[in-house]
Order: C-alpha cells, then sequence, then structure tokens
C-alpha cells in the first residue's frame, strides 16, 4: 500500500463580515417587527413572541464573535434576512466552484505543484448548489485538471469523509494525487430568522491536496490512519431536497433550512466523538498524551472544550486545541481544515495530530497525521 500524505492546504475567506453586534441588531428589528405585526395572534395565544437575541447570549452560547459572508447586505436587512447571490448562466463558473478553484490553487501552490500532477477533484460540503452535474467536475475543468472528480455530502464531517476517500484511492494505486474541496456557503442555509441558531454559521473554502509519497517531504503531514463513523439522527436536519415538488411542498418552510435540536446534539455527540477518538488513538497503540495538536470541528467552544478535555484527560491548553470559530463562526465541513491550516506549521518533525470532524448524520471522521 502506497503512503500518503497532506502536501498543500489552502484557504478561500469571503471579503464581507458579520459581527454579533450587526447581527443582533438587524435580528432584533426582524424579531420587533414581526412582533408588532402579530400582536393579536400573540395576545391571543395563538403564536409565540419572538424572543430577543444579544451578544452576550451569542458568545456564552457558542464562543462566536463574528463570521465571514459571500454577501453581507441581504443577510442583515430586516426585511430580507438572507444572502442576495445572483444566479448565474449556465455558463459561467458556479459560486461554488470559484471559491473552490481559489482555495485549491493556493493548496497548489503550497505545495509547489500544478494541476498537471492532479488525477481527481473531491468536492466535499454540507450542501451543493445543484444535483448535477458535479460541482467536482466543473472545478477539474476550471483547474485543467485530467482524471475525474465527484461531489460527497456527510455535512459537517464531509471533510474527514473526503480525506478518506482519496487516501484509499492513493493507497490502492487508483490516483497518485487528489484535491480536496471544501466550499461551504452556509449562510444559504442558515435561518437567520430564529433566535436560537442565527448566529451559527459563516462562509468559506478549505483545500486539501493529498498526495502518494515514496519518501519523507518536509513539511508535509503522513496520513497515519483514517475512522469513520455514523448513527442515524434528525436532531441536526435540512429537508429542503429535490422530492419537494413531488411531495407538493414547494412553498417555504422552516424545515427546508438549517435545523437542530441544539441540546441533544451536544448530549450526545460529545460521548460519540471521544469515543471515536479514543478508540481510533487505541487501535493504532497510540496514547493521547502523545499527540501534539488536536484540530477539531469547529462548531461550538463548549463543545470543543468538553471533548478535549475528555480526550486528553485534563483540559486541552490553546495551543494542543487551537480555535478559529471566533472569527469564522461554524464554517461545517471547512473548519477543522482551517484550524489545521493556520495552526500546524509551528509544530516539528515527528509530532502526532488528529483532524477531528462531527455533525449531522450524526457523523464523524478522525484522521491521524504525522508530521514528516
Amino acid at each position: 500500500m502506497n503512503r500518503v500524505a497532506i502536501t498543500g492546504t489552502g484557504i478561500f475567506t469571503p471579503a464581507e463580515v458579520v459581527t454579533n453586534a450587526e447581527l443582533v441588531a438587524s435580528y432584533n428589528e426582524y424579531a420587533r417587527r414581526w412582533n408588532q405585526a402579530n400582536a393579536a395572534a400573540i395576545a391571543a395565544g395563538e403564536a409565540a413572541e419572538l424572543p430577543m437575541s444579544s451578544e452576550e447570549f451569542i458568545v456564552k452560547a457558542s464562543g462566536i464573535e463574528q463570521r465571514y459572508v459571500m454577501n453581507k447586505s441581504g443577510i442583515v436587512d430586516p426585511g430580507r434576512m438572507a444572502p442576495k447571490l445572483p444566479p448565474r448562466p449556465d455558463g459561467e463558473l458556479s459560486i461554488m466552484a470559484e471559491i473552490a478553484v481559489d482555495a485549491a490553487r493556493k493548496a497548489l501552490d503550497r505545495a509547489g505543484r500544478d494541476a498537471s500532477s492532479v488525477d481527481a477533484v473531491i468536492c466535499a460540503a454540507s450542501n451543493h448548489e445543484r444535483a448535477y452535474p458535479a460541482i467536482a467536475v466543473e472545478i477539474q475543468q476550471a483547474l485543467g485538471i485530467k482524471g475525474f472528480g465527484f461531489d460527497m455530502n456527510v455535512a459537517c464531517s464531509s471533510a474527514t469523509f473526503g480525506i478518506q476517500a482519496a487516501a484509499d484511492m492513493i493507497r490502492s494505486g487508483s490516483a497518485r494525487a487528489i484535491l480536496m474541496v471544501n466550499p461551504e456557503i452556509t449562510s444559504g442555509h442558515q435561518e437567520w430568522r430564529d433566535r436560537d441558531c442565527h448566529f451559527i454559521f459563516g462562509d468559506v473554502c478549505t483545500a486539501v491536496l493529498l498526495e502518494r509519497v515514496d519518501n519523507d517531504v518536509d513539511g508535509a503531514w503522513e496520513i497515519v490512519s483514517t475512522r469513520l463513523a455514523t448513527e442515524y439522527s434528525v436532531n441536526i436536519r435540512n429537508n429542503n431536497g429535490f422530492l419537494r415538488r413531488a411531495h407538493d411542498q414547494m412553498e417555504p418552510r422552516r424545515d427546508m433550512q438549517f435545523m437542530q435540536e441544539g441540546r441533544k446534539v451536544f448530549k450526545q455527540v460529545v460521548p460519540m466523538v471521544v469515543e471515536l477518538m479514543t478508540g481510533h488513538l487505541a487501535d493504532e497503540g497510540l496514547q493521547p498524551s502523545q499527540l501534539s495538536r488536536m484540530w477539531l470541528h469547529q462548531a461550538n467552544k463548549n463543545m470543543n472544550d468538553m471533548i478535549g478535555a475528555r480526550v486528553l484527560g485534563r483540559e486541552p491548553t490553546r495551543e494542543e486545541q487551537p480555535n478559529v470559530l471566533q472569527d469564522y463562526a461554524n464554517t461545517s465541513s471547512a473548519g477543522s481544515i482551517i484550524a489545521f491550516s493556520k495552526f500546524s506549521d509551528d509544530l516539528p518533525a515527528g509530532s502526532l495530530g488528529v483532524i477531528c470532524s462531527f455533525g449531522a448524520g450524526y457523523s464523524a471522521g478522525s484522521v491521524i497525521v504525522r508530521k514528516m
């Protein structure tokens, strides 16, 4: 079996930022207008008054302080509360492909490679703007890559599942180098009018170049082992599927956007992820104390803190478990890759780390890596 390493990563970050203060101001104005328009129904007990949000509530609940978005004006408009992203002609590069190409080129540059060395593209993301043709094939064409591409969706675990898929193909010899990209325009499926989740998501795109390596490559991260797990749950859900027309459900409904039972998710996902990570390490003959760093899914600081403490048996330091969600918010599958890309170069050769994701499904992925 061939050895596989991550030789390059890239991040596309949108130009626009929405702070918690801006988000709270827009949501509270929307809620005020809604409550005023529905005052009679609220008084009669036929409707519930929308609660107000606050910066303190957001930071305490999540640790998030701001988020990058592809379009700010539509999100902070109390009369719209959704991004404004005009449709593009069929012959024009799609918005997901556009940001993926940017991140992919950065990953290639970082690895010192060009498109001619890549055999395949995997577009792994929590949402895809169309069912077909695959966004990955569009990215492949835009980059000038010969070979193949395909899309995959495992919600917030899409990147780790994509890494395993790419690593397995490279190990078996069916590809020599694969670009795995995560264009996450989460602002599109976010429900900005729901106080309990209006602050969660942000937009970004990450890219990882995985290659066959016959010898150590200075600065690269060898894939030691991967492990995936899924358990069916409806506690994180989006019902906006292609069968809506067949169900006579083309009208807008709350369940067509992101929905979650946050308390249940926290209670059920934490032990699942801890068991996956500790079991994965044990199967490889490794102890948690041997880890130099953990790059966890960036969804909620409280959740990450608890997972880190249970895995290590103590509270992790900021260096051992870096967070980026205070700046990026939850970027679905891209979060752990942002953390890995930004906080991995400083570690010496021989360092061990784990890239871990978890989310809807439930799904969880663990990737043990070693610095070359």
